[in-house]
């Protein structure tokens, strides 16, 4: 099963597919209901406001926690996501 399958049988509403350009930053957040991303090329790191990072490269599934603020920033080659939303358009 491809990430979108896969995300659309969990139960997902909204599913769809994102590219950022290198070195997209987006400003601290936080998600109102679970948010999922699978990397499909390139890599984004996710900085907490607790200050721990993650870093997520292709091939590599995120849920990101419902509720905790963070900021992301996109690596300098860009990156191609699959995104599953159960609250439509919840950036």
């Amino acid at each position: 099963m491809n990430p979108r399958e896969i995300l659309q049988k969990e139960g997902f509403t909204h599913v769809y597919e994102w590219h950022d350009v290198p070195n997209t930053e987006y400003p601290k957040h936080a998600h109102k209901g679970k948010v999922t991303l699978y990397i499909t090329r390139g890599d984004v790191t996710f900085i907490f406001s607790d200050s721990t990072t993650k870093t997520i490269s292709s091939g590599q599934r995120f849920d990101v926690p419902v509720g905790l603020e963070h900021r992301a920033k996109v690596g300098s080659n860009g990156c191609n996501y699959v995104v599953g939303e159960m609250i439509e358009d919840d950036s």
